[in-house]
């Protein structure tokens, strides 16, 4: 069993290492699931070698196989717009297991046992409680089902909670509370879930990739405290793996959102200001499929910034299409990935990844800004807060010092919009009124299936 757990440990060591470039990320998953099924079958050898009731491996068995089918279904049916979403869900299914396991435990915690384990159930608890309905809230609101609450009133809760959750096991291991521990976990759980609730929900979409990032941290502390307390040396592992990566990667994130990770924490946001001038206010340049092929067939270097409309039109496998035109005659094609682009980490790596579009392709936003007046043309699809130049120009936007993919620097840039509605920021987008800019409303996929058509005519 120790030998499974120990092969399992290096599957997803190696697994996240692998998943650290994009280029190997599909081959890193695969060896991570290999892993964990190494762990499910170490953990049943360990079960049937201390002759379990089989009734309690039946429900076992059931439980595993209804979690695969349910799974596999919901792999198959997701869209990629719907991806973030799906891991928020999954992110949920991992602290509300880690929050359950907490509550049983506590029901069988005596006076006898140690202040060790107890410290160990009560945080196991409460950060999977935390996780659990913080990664629902997420889910919601990426849905579209749930708008943005923010208030001074939501602001001081959080905080009289987080005191509430420190007070009250230290008045409990102070004999101060007249209350049992179950009670006391079961209090705790309360707090968490409520805490969970209110931390997502002041955050606004634009910060969503920080708080899935966040919340994927949480899950992950969780299941290593959860591991401690079993033994469990996957679970620690695993865990560890998790909480780590992902406090990492929330830093990067809000490094590149511009954000304190601190008042991501505290479930604070900034107020989003729209300014003097709204999007439908400015002074713009229209253009249309036939001119955009002009400029195509004109220009030598061009990039495709991506953003959420994108998945929203699924115009990926198109922009696959223009690409093999454009290379046909001689003519670079790069992509370049805003690092919060989309509504999750790695959102437009994966929406690209679908579409068999080779990594080699594409460019990290600090790479391409360097030589970013090198581009002819840019095409910017479904992206809106992330090249916004007001994030290097106004400091009393909301999205002030945010790193920007610097689309106004290039020669030529066409903006592909539905409409003129501001991004996830609420703020209207200085490039929109650049000399060099123009836009093509309409939806995204519609026109670049016209403009593949239109240049296979021309080519």
């Amino acid at each position: 069993m120790n030998i499974g757990y120990l092969l399992a440990s290096f599957s997803f060591i190696t697994g996240l290492k692998l998943m650290s470039s994009p280029k190997h990320a599909s081959k890193g998953n695969t060896i991570a699931a290999v892993g964990m099924l190494i762990a499910i079958l170490s953990v049943f050898t360990g079960i049937i070698s201390e002759k379990i009731n089989y009734t309690n491996l039946g429900i076992i068995l059931t439980a595993i196989v209804l979690g695969i089918v349910v799974g596999k279904q919901m792999a198959f049916k997701v869209k990629m717009t719907g991806m973030p979403q799906m891991v928020s869900l999954l992110n949920a299914t991992g602290g509300g297991c880690a929050m359950l396991l907490g509550w049983i435990e506590a029901i069988q915690i005596n006076t006898t046992t140690a202040i060790g384990p107890q410290i160990l159930l009560n945080l196991g608890t409460i950060t999977g409680a935390i996780a659990f309905s913080g990664s629902i809230i997420a889910y919601l609101k990426l849905s579209g089902k749930l708008k943005d609450r923010n208030s001074l009133f939501i602001n001081v809760i959080s905080k009289i909670l987080v005191i509430i959750c420190v007070a009250l096991p230290i008045g409990f291991a102070a004999s101060v509370l007249p209350i049992s521990f179950f009670h006391l976990t079961l209090i705790l759980l309360v707090l968490g879930l409520l805490y969970g609730i209110i931390f997502v929900m002041p955050i606004g979409g634009a910060d969503m990739p920080v708080v899935i990032s966040l919340l994927n941290s949480i899950t992950g502390i969780a299941t290593a405290l959860a591991g401690l307390l079993y033994d469990n040396k996957t679970m620690i592992a695993g865990g560890i793996f998790v909480g780590a990566a992902g406090i990492f990667l929330t830093i990067l994130m809000c490094k590149a959102m511009n954000r304190s990770l601190w008042k991501v924490i505290a479930g604070s946001n900034k107020s989003k200001q729209q300014g003097a001038q709204t999007s439908q206010q400015q002074v713009i340049q229209e253009t249309n499929v036939s001119e955009t092929v002009t400029k195509l067939l004109l220009s030598k270097k061009i990039g495709i910034v991506p953003g959420y409309g994108m998945a929203v039109a699924q115009a990926q496998h198109t922009c696959f299409q223009l690409q093999k035109l454009l290379h046909g005659q001689d003519k670079t094609l790069d992509y370049i990935i805003h690092p919060v682009a989309g509504r999750m980490p790695g959102h437009m790596n994966v929406l690209l990844a679908e579409a068999k579009i080779d990594y080699n392709y594409l460019k990290e936003m600090h790479e391409a800004n360097d030589y970013i007046q090198e581009y002819d043309l840019l095409l910017v699809i479904g992206a809106n807060d992330v090249v916004n130049p007001v994030a290097e120009t106004t400091p009393e936007s909301s999205i002030y010092g945010m790193p920007i993919i610097k689309a106004h620097l290039s020669k030529n840039v066409i903006v592909f919009k539905r409409s003129m509605n501001p991004g996830y920021a609420g703020i209207a987008n200085e490039l929109f009124e650049k000399e060099n800019c123009q836009l093509l409303f309409g939806d995204a996929q519609t026109n670049l299936q016209e403009i593949v058509e239109q240049m296979k005519v021309l080519n």
